[in-house]
C-alpha cells in the first residue's frame, strides 16, 4: 500500500503532445510582441507629457523588448521545424541562439539606462503630471503581470528556454513598472528628485542581471551541458528499477530547445538471447520516456563483465 502510494506521489504530469506545445510557444511569441507595442505606445505618450527619467527607462526597456521579443518569434518558428537530412536533432538551437540575442539586448538597454540614470542624478530635472505617469505603469503593470502569469504556464508545458528567456526581460520590465510608480509618487508628494534617477540606476542594476541568468541558461545548451545532477540520479533510479537490469554506464545527457536527449549503456547477463536483451531495452527506454517526456532515448546494451572500463558512470 504504501509502494503504491509513493508511486503516485512521484508520477509526472500528462505531457502535453508536441502540436500542442508547438501551439503554446507560437501563441506565447504573439502576445509578448502585442503587449510590447501597446506598452512603448502608452509609456511614449506618458514620458512625453511627465518628463520622467524612470519612464524613459521603462520605454528603453520595452523598445527594446518589442525587438527581442520579434527574434524571438521569429527563432520559435524555426526551432519548431521537423528534423530534416541537415538536422537530425532538429532546430531546436535556434531558441538558445535567440535567447544569447535576448541577452545581449537586454544588456545593451541597461548600458543606455545607466548613462541616462547618471546623467539625471548629476542634473536633476522636476517631473510633471505625474499622476498620468502612474496610471501608465499602472496599466503596464496589469498588462505585464497578464504576460508573465501565460509565459509561466507556456514555460511549464513546453520548457522552452527562449520563452523562458522572454518571461525573464518581462519580469524586469515588472520591476521596473513598480519603481517607476514609486519614484513618481516619492517626487510628487515628497519632492524627492534624486529618487527618480536613483530607482532608474536600480532597474538598470537588475536588468544587467536579467541578462546574465538568460546568457547562462543559452549557454549550457549551445554547450550541451549535461543535465542536473538530481536528473542524472532520477535516470539512473530509473534504468535501475528494472530487475535485470546489471548496471549502467556512459550516461550523456544535453537539452536543444524544448527537447532533451538521454544516451546511455545498459549492462546485461551476457547469458541472455539479443530478443530479450532488445526487449529489456525497450522496457527501460519507455520508462525514461515517462519520467522524462520530452527526451529521446537511446540505449546501447553491452554484456555485463566488458573488460573496458565505462566513460562515464
Amino acid at each position: 500500500m504504501t509502494d503504491t502510494a509513493s508511486e503516485s506521489k512521484s508520477d509526472p504530469p500528462v505531457p502535453i503532445s508536441p502540436a500542442q506545445a508547438a501551439r503554446l510557444m507560437r501563441w506565447a511569441t504573439y502576445a509578448s510582441v502585442t503587449v510590447a507595442v501597446c506598452l512603448i505606445v502608452v509609456k511614449s505618450g506618458a514620458w512625453s507629457y511627465t518628463n520622467s527619467v524612470s519612464i524613459l527607462t521603462s520605454l528603453v526597456d520595452s523598445l527594446l523588448d518589442g525587438g527581442a521579443s520579434i527574434i524571438n518569434l521569429i527563432a520559435v518558428r524555426h526551432a519548431l521545424t521537423p528534423a530534416d537530412r541537415e538536422h537530425r536533432f532538429g532546430h531546436g538551437k535556434a531558441e538558445s541562439v535567440a535567447a544569447l540575442g535576448q541577452a545581449a539586448i537586454v544588456a545593451g538597454s541597461a548600458a543606455f539606462l545607466l548613462l541616462q540614470g547618471g546623467n539625471r542624478l548629476l542634473h536633476p530635472e522636476p517631473l510633471a503630471h505625474t499622476q498620468t505617469g502612474v496610471l501608465v505603469m499602472a496599466f503596464s503593470l496589469v498588462l505585464t503581470v497578464a504576460l508573465l502569469g501565460f509565459q509561466r504556464h507556456v514555460v511549464k508545458k513546453t520548457k522552452s528556454i527562449a520563452i523562458s528567456a522572454d518571461s525573464l526581460h518581462y519580469l524586469s520590465d515588472l520591476f521596473t513598472a513598480a519603481a517607476v510608480i514609486g519614484a513618481l509618487l516619492l517626487s510628487k508628494y515628497f519632492g524627492w528628485l534624486y529618487v527618480d534617477p536613483l530607482f532608474a540606476l536600480a532597474i538598470a542594476a537588475y536588468i544587467l542581471f536579467s541578462a546574465w541568468q538568460i546568457a547562462g541558461s543559452a549557454f549550457d545548451q549551445i554547450m550541451d551541458r549535461e543535465f542536473p545532477d538530481n536528473e542524472r540520479d532520477r535516470i539512473r533510479e530509473v534504468v535501475m528499477g528494472h530487475s535485470e537490469v546489471l548496471d549502467m554506464h556512459d550516461l550523456r545527457t544535453r537539452s536543444s530547445g524544448a527537447h532533451s536527449f538521454i544516451q546511455l549503456h545498459l549492462e546485461l547477463d551476457g547469458k541472455m538471447t539479443l530478443i530479450r536483451a532488445h526487449e529489456i531495452s525497450d522496457e527501460v527506454q519507455a520508462r525514461l520516456e515517462t519520467a522524462f517526456p520530452d527526451a529521446e532515448v537511446l540505449i546501447h546494451e553491452d554484456p555485463e563483465g566488458l573488460e573496458d572500463p565505462p566513460v562515464f558512470r
